[in-house]
C-alpha cells in the first residue's frame, strides 16, 4: 500500500531539477511513491528528470502533450497518486532529510484531514524561517478558527500548497483540486476551501521545506499576462463564499486579502508592459466595483494609508 504521494510539477527548472531529487532520494520509503509532471519545458528540464528520477526508487515522470500550468500540472498528478496521503513540492525547491516521515508521522498521530508545516524561504545565499501563521501547534484544531482575524495574517493568506500533507478522503468531498487553467494565485482557492470544508486540521513544526524565492522562471517573477489571473483566483473565492452560512463573518476577511493584493500589484505595475498594466488598472476596478460598496469602506477603514488611497483610486 502506497502511504504518500509526493507531486512535483516541472516546468524549465533544468538548473536546479538534481536538487529537488535529491532531496526527495533523501526523504524515499517504500511506501512512498513520487509523481513527476512534466509540464512541456522549453529547456532540458525533461531530458534532466528522466535521468534524475530512473535512479528515484517509485517515481513516474507524466509529461504533458502541451503547457497547461501549474494548477493543471498539479491535477494531474493528483490524478496519477495513489497514496493514503497527498503532497506537493515545486520543481526548484527541494527538502531536507526525514521531512516527509515527519509530515506522515504528524497526520497520523494527529489524527487530522490536513496538517500544515513551517518552511525555510531560500534567496540567494540567505535563509528564513517563515512560520505558518497559528501558534496553536501539535493539535487537532477547527480548520475555519484559523480563518480570522480579518486584519491580521492567517492560515488563508498562507497558501502554500507545498507546506503540508493532505489525506486523500478530502478529494470525494469536492477538495484538493485545484481550478484548471489558473496561472497564478491557483493556491488562493484552494486554500479557503480546505478551511472552509474540512473537519479538522494541525499546524506542526517541521523545517525542512527550502522554498527557493527570485527564480527567474517562477510565476512570482515573470511579468506577463499570466500575473493577472490573480483577479479570476480572488473572484472564486469571493463566488464560492457567498453561500457560505457565516458568508458575513468570513467574507471581510477575503476582501482585505483581495485588496492587499490589488494594491500590491497597481504599486508595482511599472514592471509590466503597457497593454498589460493597462488590462491590470481594468481588471481590478471591475473588481472592485463588483464588492458591495458598504462592505469595501469597511475594509479599506483597516488599511493602512497608502493602500487605502491605491484602492479608493483603483475603484473610481
Amino acid at each position: 500500500m502506497t502511504t504518500l504521494s509526493v507531486i512535483v510539477p516541472c516546468y524549465n527548472v533544468s538548473a536546479y531539477i538534481a536538487d529537488t531529487v535529491a532531496g526527495l532520494a533523501n526523504n524515499a520509503r517504500e511506501d512512498f511513491e513520487f509523481v513527476f509532471v512534466e509540464d512541456r519545458s522549453t529547456d532540458d528540464t525533461f531530458e534532466a528528470l528522466t535521468a534524475l528520477s530512473a535512479r528515484l526508487p517509485n517515481s513516474v515522470v507524466v509529461r504533458h502533450e502541451e503547457n497547461q500550468g501549474l494548477a493543471s500540472a498539479r491535477n494531474t498528478g493528483i490524478d496519477r497518486a495513489e497514496g493514503r496521503f497527498l503532497t506537493f513540492l515545486d520543481g526548484d525547491d527541494w527538502l531536507g532529510p526525514g521531512h516527509l516521515a515527519g509530515l506522515v508521522d504528524a497526520v497520523q498521530r494527529l489524527s487530522v484531514d490536513f496538517v500544515r508545516t513551517d518552511h525555510v524561504q531560500v534567496t540567494g545565499v540567505q535563509r528564513t524561517l517563515q512560520r505558518a501563521p497559528e501558534g496553536r501547534r501539535d493539535e487537532p484544531l477547527d480548520p475555519r478558527s484559523s480563518i480570522l482575524p480579518v486584519g491580521e495574517s492567517s492560515m488563508v493568506d498562507y497558501p502554500y500548497a507545498w507546506a503540508g500533507i493532505y489525506d486523500a478522503t478530502l478529494l470525494d468531498r469536492g477538495m484538493l483540486r485545484f481550478t484548471d487553467g489558473l496561472r497564478t494565485a491557483e493556491d488562493r482557492p484552494w486554500i479557503w476551501q480546505l478551511h472552509r470544508g474540512a473537519d479538522s486540521y494541525a499546524v506542526t513544526s517541521l523545517h525542512q521545506i527550502f522554498y527557493r524565492r527570485g527564480v527567474a522562471t517562477s510565476l512570482t517573477q515573470i511579468k506577463d499576462v499570466r500575473q493577472l489571473d490573480f483577479v479570476k483566483a480572488f473572484d472564486q473565492v469571493l463566488a464560492e463564499l457567498a453561500d457560505d452560512p457565516e458568508r458575513d463573518l468570513l467574507m471581510p476577511k477575503a476582501i482585505r486579502s483581495y485588496c492587499v493584493v490589488i494594491a500590491h500589484q497597481l504599486r508595482d505595475r511599472q514592471r509590466f508592459s503597457r497593454p498589460v498594466a493597462r488590462e491590470l488598472t481594468s481588471l481590478t476596478a471591475g473588481a472592485l466595483r463588483r464588492i458591495p460598496g458598504a462592505e469595501l469602506e469597511a475594509v479599506l477603514a483597516g488599511l493602512d494609508t497608502e493602500r487605502r488611497t491605491i484602492i479608493r483610486k483603483a475603484a473610481a
